[in-house]
């Protein structure tokens, strides 16, 4: 993928929504773009979180190991990024990602990554409202789960 596709593509991804794009192009440089067969995976859960990824084309699995079987919690499409928090928090990678098709990514490590933070701090505060948005999100999504558990167990 040319390095102005990649640009286009983390434009259009909300972690870096607004980010000025000669940020952005600097970022696709220091990345890597890397292809996945379906069925492949790029990385396991208990892994070293040393790098995140932007999804360009394809999609992928998030896979979570529960009690020795591996299950599909969630499904990451084209335009989003995945890996950052392992990196933010230099943490193991808390589930596997598997390609579900065909994937293009473009990795990006650790070092480039909290470089671009550390430099520019409105990619930062971006990255903040991206994660705090997620963080939402997941908590209302988990009193979903709960309450329909307690549905269920009450039945």
């Amino acid at each position: 993928m040319s390095l102005n596709k990649a640009v286009e593509t983390m434009m259009e991804t909300p972690i870096f929504a607004g980010v000025d794009p000669k940020r952005l192009r600097l970022l696709a440089f220091m990345g890597e773009s890397l292809t996945y067969r379906a069925g492949e995976l790029l990385f396991k859960q208990g892994d070293e979180g040393d790098s995140a990824f932007v999804t360009l084309s394809g999609t992928a699995s998030v896979l979570i190991d529960i009690g020795g079987e591996k299950r599909e919690v969630a499904e990451i499409g084209p335009k989003q990024v995945f890996g950052e928090m392992a990196v933010l928090c230099d943490i193991p990678r808390t589930a596997a990602i598997g390609a579900k098709t065909d994937l293009e990514v473009l990795r990006i490590d650790r070092e480039s990554f909290l470089k671009l933070l550390k430099e520019f701090p409105e990619v930062s505060l971006q990255v903040m409202r991206f994660l705090a948005t997620r963080l939402e999100q997941t908590t209302r999504n988990l009193g979903d789960a709960q309450a329909r558990i307690k549905t269920l167990e009450s039945a």
